[in-house]
């Protein structure tokens, strides 16, 4: 591939798959330094092939690189943790009730079905109204609707104290 073709497929393409990837995983940092990964690996495979034929190749990478990452983090994770700083004058319970909610927060997105969580991240991360989710994934305000309402329920159901 030329070095100037290279050039417009990651112009036109490295915001959208910097996105494909943070609803995947919900870290701005992680998804950006992905795709740039992504973008890399693709081009030290000296393919030729026309730009529009390595998208795919291009988010199967990517794809790759995401989970490969996450797994690396969950074993980090295991085999370290870190002591909270803090300087608020809240109580060590407040403190431990919020972590603990936090954590099923972060629990109850990682098991919410993807449909339901890039519809709701989009929603509360980035603010789109769900025409705007509609168009971008190409929907109708609906089935947005209804997955919206479906992540909705799934959260209040996880997040339920039992």
């Amino acid at each position: 591939m030329r070095r100037e073709d290279f050039k417009i497929l990651f112009d036109q393409h490295f915001d959208s798959l910097r996105k494909y990837l943070y609803y995947r995983c919900g870290d701005t940092e992680l998804s950006t330094d992905i795709a740039q990964e992504a973008f890399l690996k693709l081009w030290e495979k000296k393919l030729n092939k026309p730009p529009d034929e390595l998208i795919g190749l291009l988010y199967k990478i990517a794809k790759d690189a995401l989970i490969s990452s996450l797994r690396r983090q969950t074993l980090e994770m295991k085999f370290t943790s870190k002591p909270a700083e803090n300087g608020n004058s809240i109580t060590p319970e407040e403190e431990l009730r919020y972590k603990e909610l936090q954590l099923n927060y972060e629990k109850a997105l990682n098991e919410m079905p993807e449909i339901q969580r890039v519809v709701f991240l989009m929603s509360r991360n980035e603010e789109l109204k769900y025409h705007e989710i509609a168009e971008r994934l190409d929907l109708s305000v609906k089935a947005v609707e209804k997955r919206m309402k479906n992540a909705l329920q799934f959260l209040r159901q996880s997040l339920t104290v039992k």
